[in-house]
């Protein structure tokens, strides 16, 4: 139980501060990455709705790590796109496809029969 506690507040943690990221101010950002607001904003909602369902139970333990690092994967290939100072257009539709798949994921996770309450999870 303290356990689930934990992974509760962790993720909670974690969606807020992608939240107040996503948030910030553009004048703050260093002028040398480029912006990728529409992807920040899309995976703190994200982050936001995993963090929801493992609250809720409706995400296992090891549905809600499975989505986290989905997510992290989108974070990588994120900072990879920034990396030469410029996010083409083929590289925002690359993190759009990625961040769709992630989506439904959360939601096929979120709405399947598998519950954190159930007996054997």
């Amino acid at each position: 139980m303290n356990r689930h506690i934990r992974l509760i507040a962790l993720l909670g943690f974690a969606g807020l501060s992608a939240l107040s990221q996503a948030q910030a101010p553009a004048a703050t950002a260093p002028t040398t990455t480029p912006a990728t607001p529409r992807v920040d904003q899309r995976e703190a909602h994200q982050q936001a709705r995993i963090a929801q369902g493992a609250a809720s139970g409706s995400l296992t333990a090891r549905e809600t790590r499975r989505l986290e690092k989905e997510q992290h994967v989108i974070n990588k290939a994120e900072d990879k796109a920034k990396a030469d100072g410029t996010v083409t257009r083929h590289e925002r539709r690359r993190l759009h496809k990625m961040q769709e798949g992630a989506s439904k994921d959360i939601h096929h996770a979120k709405h399947n029969a598998k519950s954190a309450s159930a007996p054997g999870q």
